[in-house]
């Protein structure tokens, strides 16, 4: 049975849903093989200009691996799940326009792992987010080294040696999400980023989100060197011209009036 429910619409936008709510969208090895793909699927798609990421049903986001299946892993199975998660990450980061992260319940271990991955993340005032490993004996590994550019060292330290829960207030409050929205609200607060991102130039969103990469495992000097190539590679093509040319007509007509 697939998992994984993926589209993407007349804008532009994919849709990407984990469907295993009787598991609370946890993802064993299968799954994480198939979220991984689906992501790899969209990036070379005609089009695409943004991604939206979620769960199924309205309590879970993704609430991790899939912990009865690892609890029957050999030593092949257990290092093949580390390796599928990294992939789901990394496909995620290589995405070539921004992903959206619609935290809509629980985001635990892996599912935060993924979380962090993601451009951006809107979560539900219900959800609850968590780093458990170490309540099963393991290590947070793999994309967890994401979060102390997020959330700093202190906060990433209390979640992987603790292992305990916190909720939406806790995570918008130590900058883990950007937004936090009555549940009821949640699509209308990812539609809201994503038509703002659809008003932008999609050549320009697709270089901005490449530089992001080069910013994260650059200097300051190197960062800054790469920024004004992208900058002057992107003057003077059509999009520019076009959007440029609409700001210019727009503030002349409201001066004549």
């Amino acid at each position: 049975m697939s998992l994984i429910v993926s589209d993407i619409d007349a804008r532009g936008v994919a849709r990407i849903v984990v469907d295993n709510a009787a598991n609370r969208n946890a993802l064993g090895n299968p799954g994480k093989r198939e979220l991984a793909e689906a992501f790899e699927k969209i990036a070379g798609a005609d089009g695409l200009r943004v991604a939206v990421l979620t769960g199924a049903g309205e309590r879970s986001f993704i609430s991790g691996a899939d912990v009865a299946e690892m609890s029957t892993f050999d030593h092949g199975h257990a290092a093949e799940g580390p390796g599928l998660t990294h992939r789901v990450c990394e496909a995620i980061r290589r995405c070539p326009v921004p992903v959206i992260a619609r935290v809509n319940g629980y985001c635990f271990g892996a599912g935060l792992e993924i979380a962090a991955s993601c451009d951006m993340r809107a979560a539900a005032d219900t959800a609850r987010f968590g780093m458990p490993e170490v309540l099963f004996g393991l290590p947070s590994g793999m994309e967890a080294c994401l979060l102390p550019q997020l959330i700093g060292w202190g906060k990433t330290r209390e979640l992987v040696y603790t292992g305990r829960h916190i909720d939406a207030r806790e995570a918008m409050e130590c900058h883990l999400i950007e937004r936090m929205v009555p549940a009821a609200d949640l699509d209308a607060a990812v539609e809201d980023w994503v038509a703002a991102i659809l008003s932008a130039g999609p050549n320009a969103i697709r270089a901005q989100k490449e530089l992001m990469r080069d910013w994260e495992r650059m200097s300051i000097a190197d960062a800054v060197q790469q920024g004004i190539r992208a900058v002057a590679a992107a003057h003077g093509t059509e999009e520019t011209k076009r959007l440029m040319g609409a700001f210019v007509e727009k503030r002349r007509r409201k001066a004549r009036t």
